[in-house]
């Protein structure tokens, strides 16, 4: 199905359901555009946090046990 033929259907479902098609729509596209920018940021800093010994030094303790407190 088209563009053209799904508008032309979903304007024949009730205002209450077009209106809930809307949200989901801009709700998906709002969490691509995040989803998008997170990424991009993150690649951005891969380089930083990769081998930078600021941002690395507690690598150090990756190895280490980690006993949680109760």
């Amino acid at each position: 199905m088209g563009t053209k033929e799904s508008i032309k259907e979903i304007s024949k479902l009730p205002k209450e359901e077009r209106l809930f098609i809307i949200e989901k729509t801009l709700s998906a596209i709002r969490k691509e555009e995040i989803s998008s920018k997170l990424k991009k940021a993150a690649n951005l800093l891969y380089e930083d946090y990769s081998h930078d010994p600021e941002l690395t030094a507690f690598t150090a303790l990756d190895t280490e046990e980690f006993y949680e407190p109760r």
